[in-house]
């Protein structure tokens, strides 16, 4: 009988690796390497600025440049008079030592009035001001719900209102809270009172429209609210994460 022949089977084809383009490969390599450095720069500066001051930043930049001079004196926390941190914990934040950078309820009831109110923490609104600008978008709102996390793990509850009192605008080129006792009530920042702290809280929400100086009925019943407010946050423990 005849031996049946097998057939000998042909070596598989090594399959072919897809690979990019080479300038296509070139340029995600540069987009990755670009994103690694502006996130270790951003890392970089907010360990910087837990301990050392942000010498400016981009809205009094600007506002500086629009209005050819700003005034903003830096003033260190403890000769800031406690009631007005308390004064702009209760009117901007009220969960503030309850929270690590973002406050759900606070999120949930702006989502339900329609983006009426706002629900940014003082700990957003920080990043805002000191690493990013102004204005509504999605990249920006992006990266302050990427930085704020930095910000409270690196910096503790008291240095983030007192750089929010120092940075935060609160009257047409008038930055900080040293400038803006002085300029409305002729007084140090260390000598307000419940009422005059209240009324610069009320009015940061839009410091352009509102006016801690000359208030209208509407800012002073919503100063009284806040000067309430504040003592509530010293009576039942919310204030006690910036509080010595």
């Amino acid at each position: 009988m005849a031996k049946s022949k097998t057939k000998s089977k042909a070596p598989a084809k090594k399959a072919k690796s897809r690979r990019w383009p080479k300038p296509l490969r070139w340029l995600g390599f540069i987009a990755l390497r670009g994103t690694s450095i502006i996130i270790v720069f951003v890392l970089a500066l907010v360990v910087l600025f837990s301990v050392v001051n942000p010498p400016i930043t981009y809205t009094i930049w600007a506002e500086s440049r629009r209005l050819g001079s700003v005034d903003r004196e830096w003033v260190p926390f403890d000769d800031i008079a406690p009631v007005m941190a308390r004064s702009i914990v209760a009117a901007e934040d009220a969960n503030f030592c309850l929270h690590w950078g973002f406050d759900v309820q606070a999120i949930r009831a702006a989502l339900e009035e329609g983006g009426g109110r706002g629900g940014s923490t003082l700990s957003q609104q920080v990043v805002k001001n000191v690493f990013l600008w102004q204005g509504r978008s999605w990249i920006r709102k992006a990266l302050e719900t990427a930085i704020t996390p930095a910000v409270e793990i690196l910096w503790s509850k008291q240095r983030i209102i007192e750089v929010y009192l120092n940075v935060a605008e609160m009257s047409e080129g008038v930055f900080g809270v040293e400038a803006a006792s002085r300029k409305f009530f002729g007084v140090g920042p260390g000598s307000l009172s419940p009422r005059q702290a209240a009324l610069i809280a009320a009015a940061l929400p839009s410091p352009r429209k509102r006016s801690a100086e000359h208030p209208s009925a509407r800012l002073q019943r919503k100063a009284r609210a806040i000067v309430d407010g504040a003592a509530t946050i010293r009576a039942d423990g919310r204030a006690s994460c910036f509080e010595d």
